[in-house]
């Protein structure tokens, strides 16, 4: 099989790519930063060609909960490129220098910067990479390019993408693929999302648009990192307010940042866990749990706890943490939300009349048979339905398909806890480019 020239400009015709992402999230972001640096360093014919394609208009993350004063989770040092390249133009300390903010971030001595800012490094360096990403792009279907397995088995895909606004209709041709959607908000059953019913991931989107000037209550269900943050920005922002954090445990926990614990972040981690039998995976999920899920920053705690407690000294009760509870019924009205709220310890139900509830539920992990179409047969799944992935993250298939499916998400089964969280994706980047290359040279046709 013979290679085409590198880089070619997107859309041209009968460009056969290297790879094409779907979905631009940081994970693939950080996938074509390592592509890019790849090319950079080899000679023309051993340059990897990616398009990548994102159904929002410009590159955007969790803009829904850029809250004022919501920190990271993760280390600065942990960004786009750091922890696989030291020397990236593509770190957060080059986006500072280049900001002409580093001295003052130095001298700000913290680990983690705020969403808002770290969002706008995101937006940085998707500018650096802008050449090879298609913008306003929905994929629809992935599909096995006929002529590709006609002596054998699948060697390319075409992947078909329609532009959100309804008036295009484009194709790419690739010998891999890498699927970087993203997570999908969960709602609990029965809950629909409505002009008065959220999910945390549109929060401030609804908030823009909420028609109440002078809200008398919001209702939040959850008890992770989310749903603490936006219980503190109603309280903060709607002075007149009550806001009720219903949540099913007695209170928020806070989140196992301690050294030891946090080694389930680092890279080895990985391979422990990806070589581990499942039951041996089950109980470091179990163990760990609570350095990520459910859980919340102990600062957070305690300023929600002094808040709490105040408005006690005062004899108002505006921020009230209705612990042991769960909402078993909504009515959504044109005016309101009817909210029933079970107190789990003695049986009792509890009616709220609220402007808006939040539900700060999660996410779920995507299917990705859903684009797959009829490749989704070819992929291999373990007891429990879920794909086989192998170490460098591509889906193992069946004989028929020598495309590589690689997942950037929806690996916290195979790989562990970061499948999901920005704590690897410039290391994984770095995987699944050492493995494209490896995949490239050994399927490319040497002249005679």
């Amino acid at each position: 099989m013979t290679y085409l020239n590198p880089l070619p400009e997107l859309d041209q015709p009968d460009t056969v790519y290297d790879i094409v992402g779907v979905g631009f999230g940081p994970a693939n972001l950080a996938l074509a930063i390592a592509i890019e640096e790849h090319n950079e360093t080899v000679a023309p014919d051993q340059r990897l060609t990616a398009a990548f394609l994102e159904k929002q208009p410009t590159f955007g993350w969790h803009r829904g909960m850029l809250l004022e004063g919501a920190t990271m989770q993760v280390s600065f040092l942990k960004d786009l490129a750091t922890m696989r390249n030291p020397n990236s133009r593509f770190s957060f300390v080059s986006y500072l220098h280049d900001q002409g903010r580093l001295v003052d971030f130095i001298n700000h001595k913290v680990l983690y910067p705020s969403r808002e800012e770290f969002h706008d490094y995101l937006r940085w360096s998707a500018a650096g990479v802008d050449h090879m990403v298609r913008y306003g792009l929905e994929v629809t279907v992935v599909e096995p390019v006929e002529d590709s397995a006609e002596h054998g088995p699948v060697r390319e895909v075409q992947v078909t993408a329609h532009g959100v606004d309804g008036t295009e209709r484009v194709t790419y041709r690739a010998r891999n693929l890498a699927l970087g959607t993203g997570l999908v908000p969960c709602m609990p059953e029965g809950a629909v999302r409505s002009p008065r019913v959220w999910h945390s991931s549109e929060f401030l989107h609804r908030l823009a648009e909420f028609p109440a000037e002078a809200p008398r209550r919001f209702v939040v269900v959850g008890a992770g990192q989310s749903a603490a943050e936006v219980a503190d920005h109603l309280h903060r922002t709607f002075d007149g307010a009550q806001v009720c954090a219903v949540l099913s445990r007695y209170g928020y926990s806070p989140a196992d940042d301690s050294p030891y614990a946090n080694r389930i972040f680092d890279p080895e981690a990985v391979d422990l866990y990806h070589g581990a039998d499942p039951s041996v995976r089950s109980r470091l999920m179990d163990y760990h749990r609570n350095t990520n899920y459910g859980v919340v920053d102990i600062d957070l705690i305690d300023e929600l706890y002094r808040r709490a407690y105040q408005e006690k000294v005062r004899g108002e009760n505006r921020l009230r943490i209705m612990g042991t509870a769960r909402v078993t019924h909504i009515e959504d009205g044109t005016d309101a939300v009817t909210v029933h709220v079970r107190n789990l310890a003695d049986g009792s139900v509890e009616q709220l009349t609220a402007d808006a509830i939040v539900y700060a539920t999660g996410y779920t992990e995507p299917d990705p048979s859903v684009l797959l179409g009829d490749l989704a047969g070819t992929c291999r799944r373990d007891e429990s339905g879920r794909p086989l992935v192998h170490r460098d993250y591509r889906i193992h298939t069946d004989e028929t398909v020598e495309t590589g499916i690689y997942l950037q998400g929806g690996t916290e089964h195979t790989h562990g806890i970061t499948g999901n969280l920005l704590s690897m994706v410039a290391v994984r980047a770095g995987e699944i480019r050492a493995s494209l290359v490896a995949r490239r040279r050994a399927s490319v046709t040497v002249p005679a």
